[in-house]
């Protein structure tokens, strides 16, 4: 991996990332429909897709608004994509659970005394979308 991608720091702390990617993170995680809440519980444990859906998404505090399985999944994924999240495995293999990635727990870091992220403005939705777009033309 280039060392002008990623270059770690001193005594084993997390990678620096250069800005656009950072900046690519953020923007996703503004316009997920998650809470602070469930990257905070996520940094501490896997947090299973059924426990962030529907009804109990919204329980746990973990929404801002309900949505179904579906849509849920497809937010989370995106977030892996982008480098936030990472599919939990066990010894049978991928779970439903997800964890957060060492940048994930930036994104958290920075945002943790928060309850939400900070409204995605129009053009934030464009740019993530357009980024998704993207990235799907080579998968």
């Amino acid at each position: 991996m280039p060392t002008d991608i990623l270059s770690k720091r001193n005594k084993g702390d997390f990678a620096e990332y250069e800005p656009h990617i950072l900046q690519r993170a953020e923007t996703a995680l503004r316009c997920a429909p998650f809470t602070v809440k469930l990257f905070a519980d996520m940094a501490k444990q896997g947090v299973n897709l059924r426990a962030i859906a529907g009804n109990d998404g919204l329980k746990n505090q973990y929404l801002i608004s309900s949505t179904n399985l579906i849509t849920t999944e497809n937010a989370l994924l995106w977030l892996i994509q982008v480098g936030v999240l990472r599919r939990e495995v066990d010894g049978q293999g991928i779970t439903d659970s997800f964890r957060l990635t060492p940048m994930g727990h930036l994104s958290l870091d920075k945002w943790r005394s928060h309850s939400r992220f900070p409204s995605a403005s129009f053009s934030d939705r464009l740019q993530n979308f357009w980024a998704q777009i993207q990235i799907s033309r080579f998968l």
